[in-house]
């Protein structure tokens, strides 16, 4: 977590700006992260950062269009010093991800205290509000805080508070579906995230969207039904690639117009928790995939070298990470990440 002079910080970036811009990730955490900053100081504006987590120069358009006077970056793993020299407001950087060295930012990430919590707690350790947003965010980055505990008194219907594993919080209590909801409301073309997204701004609390107690609430319902019947049927094609011999599950598939490798790869680690899991989205000729590993496999070493020879990226954490090659190159990747990994 955050030191008590950070949070006291972070509290005065926010307190003391009118109208903020929040860039954040396209994931729960960031999500989760935007909606209590922006309950926090409501004249604030907020865009989703998708495909990849990184803030480049091409941003600077967008404070040149909404003017605001400070710009907080949210659970975005890289910003480049050219977006931060170039912002005429003040920069904060709230992450949880490898510490980056930077000028000119205000820069809150846990990791250079040799801790790792998702960006959703940070946030939530500042504001101490929406307790709901907080845990959401927190179990969709495969972390138990300790306030879950305070959040199952509250809700314990959706969060029993016997549970004390991270793997069964995320997959088998009512509390999984309005993850995925979060996660779904994401997906598709970014013209129809920002309509989800404004209407997430709006939502109260989390039986609105479960139990569709507004007509809010029945547009993420609505949503979160439509893609979940794709992430089904998806999920059944993926089991059906288990192969008894080889502990490195692949799966591929082909789609424009959503990407929910992230949320098949973490389900099927769960389920299959002794395979490296590798879920990939062929297009534009790359593909572009999620790995997962069970604890104690290390898949980031073995992911940088797996790419030596390869057109392509990839990089992420110990046991979750995101890479992109090019389609004709994936089965030569496979074959060097089964050799780094002793297969």
């Amino acid at each position: 977590m955050l030191t008590e002079k950070e949070v006291i910080r972070l509290r005065e970036e926010l307190e003391s700006s009118q109208h903020p811009l929040f860039f954040f990730h396209d994931d729960p955490d960031g999500l989760a992260s935007y909606l209590m900053c922006q309950r926090f100081t409501p004249d604030g504006r907020g865009i989703v950062v998708k495909a990849q987590p990184h803030i480049t120069t091409m941003f600077l358009s967008k404070v040149q269009e909404i003017c605001p006077d400070k710009v907080f970056v949210l659970d975005i793993a890289l910003v480049d010093q050219e977006f931060i020299d170039g912002c005429p407001v003040p920069v904060v950087w709230v992450d949880h991800h490898d510490p980056q060295d930077r000028d000119k930012v205000a820069y809150f990430n846990p990791r250079r205290h040799n801790v790792n919590v998702p960006a959703s707690a940070l946030i939530y350790q500042v504001t101490q509000k929406d307790i709901w947003l907080a845990t959401v965010g927190c179990i969709s980055d495969w972390y138990l805080p300790e306030f879950a505990k305070d959040f199952s008194a509250q809700y314990p219907d959706l969060l029993p508070p016997t549970v004390n594993k991270i793997e069964t919080a995320l997959f088998d209590t009512p509390l999984a579906k309005l993850i995925k909801a979060f996660s779904f409301l994401l997906k598709g073309p970014t013209s129809e995230v920002n309509k989800s997204i404004k209407i997430m701004t709006r939502i109260e609390g989390p039986y609105e969207i479960l139990r569709q107690e507004t007509s809010r609430g029945k547009l993420i319902y609505k949503k979160y039904e439509e893609i979940n019947e794709l992430y089904t049927q998806m999920l059944d094609k993926a089991f059906s690639k288990l192969d008894g011999k080889d502990k490195m599950l692949v799966y591929t598939y082909v789609d424009d117009k959503l990407s929910l490798t992230k949320d098949l790869a973490n389900e099927l680690l769960y389920r299959y928790a002794d395979h490296i899991i590798i879920l990939g989205r062929e297009r534009h000729g790359e593909v572009r995939f999620s790995l997962r590993s069970p604890a104690g496999i290390n898949l980031k070493p073995a992911l940088e070298k797996a790419l030596i020879g390869i057109e392509g990226y990839g990089g992420g954490h110990e046991n979750a990470c995101g890479a992109a090659v090019k389609k004709e190159d994936f089965p030569r990747f496979l074959e060097n990440l089964h050799k780094e990994l002793g297969l």
